[in-house]
């Protein structure tokens, strides 16, 4: 897809709008409704969860999946207003990270069941299943000397023209933040260079690929499978590693606890955590973390960082008040 595609795809995330993949089934064992038609609530790219949805139901005949997709932020907001007016209205979430599904957990909206899997066990906990990886890497326009270092993004060869996501917005850019904080090298102060730099905050990774590619930025951090999408659709980028590696961030799936339609919800995680769902994931462009499926570009020993996630979700709303601090609320 291309930059202006993916965002106008950014866009209709935005507007939150409730998209139907497929119509209703008939009912089964679970509550009121049509107990084969589950609702997902995800952040996950349209890209990547629409094969997903796709496959499941052909694998699965009689069953539909009913789909919301919208950025972490604004899938929280969902949430919190499903929650206010009686509770959430979804039977499987899909999130991008694992501190916007471990706020889910804590409010008792997810989790207590999850599936058999050779999934690694760094990836799961007794709510929920990592089921696909992001990894936080540099982009530069075609011709600019790309950074060797994170810390590279601070010099003067990309002075006023870095481009950075939202944290607040996106869960890749809020698990880059997490490492950053906590790396001893980086801290907060990497982002206050960055903004003293001149460096933009955008909304989304797909933004800041979009700003990229058309020359508003020479450099940005965005996920890998965007940059790779967008280069592969002929958009004049290069992606790079940066030491001391990319920001490797889980996103993980759970079953809502007031389901209805327990049984259709765990057939769904069941696929997407198998190697048939992994490997259609996979695909589709998406990384995905079961050993042995192989998954989209992946330089030969890239190098890779992961967040320490129980010191993040401890500090997150202080972790994002200082960062808004830097560069402020979205």
């Amino acid at each position: 897809m291309s930059p202006g595609g993916r965002a106008a795809c950014a866009l209709a995330g935005v507007s939150m709008a409730l998209a139907l993949v497929g119509g209703c089934g008939s009912g089964d064992s679970g509550g009121g409704g049509d107990g084969k038609s589950i609702t997902l609530y995800t952040c996950v790219s349209d890209t990547t969860i629409g094969p997903v949805i796709k496959k499941f139901e052909a694998s699965h005949p009689g069953t539909k999946v009913k789909l919301f997709r919208a950025p972490t932020g604004d899938l929280n907001a969902r949430v919190a207003g499903d929650v206010r007016s009686g509770g959430l209205r979804a039977d499987v979430v899909w999130a991008c990270d694992p501190l916007t599904m471990q706020d889910y957990a804590n409010q008792k909206l997810v989790g207590g069941w999850t599936p058999r899997t050779a999934i690694p066990a760094k990836y799961r906990t007794r709510d929920y299943v990592g089921v696909a990886l992001l990894y936080m890497v540099a982009v530069v326009h075609r011709g600019v000397p790309a950074p060797k270092a994170w810390s590279d993004l601070t010099g003067p060869t990309y002075s006023g023209k870095v481009a950075v996501p939202d944290p607040a917005v996106a869960a890749s850019a809020l698990g880059a933040l997490g490492y950053f904080a906590e790396d001893p090298h980086y801290g907060m102060d990497f982002y206050a260079q960055l903004k003293k730099r001149g460096a933009k905050q955008v909304s989304t990774p797909d933004d800041v690929v979009t700003g990229v590619a058309e020359g508003t930025y020479r450099a940005g951090m965005t996920i890998a499978n965007s940059a790779y999408a967008a280069t592969k659709a002929g958009s004049p980028l290069e992606v790079r590693w940066p030491r001391p590696g990319a920001v490797a961030v889980y996103g993980p799936i759970a079953l809502a606890k007031d389901s209805s339609k327990t049984s259709t919800a765990k057939q769904f995680i069941s696929y997407v955590t198998s190697r048939a769902g992994q490997q259609v994931l996979a695909r589709a462009g998406s990384y995905p973390v079961l050993p042995g499926v192989s998954g989209p570009t992946k330089p030969p020993g890239a190098p890779v960082v992961s967040p320490d996630w129980a010191t993040i979700s401890a500090d997150k709303d202080g972790l994002l008040a200082r960062y808004q601090k830097i560069f402020g609320a979205s």
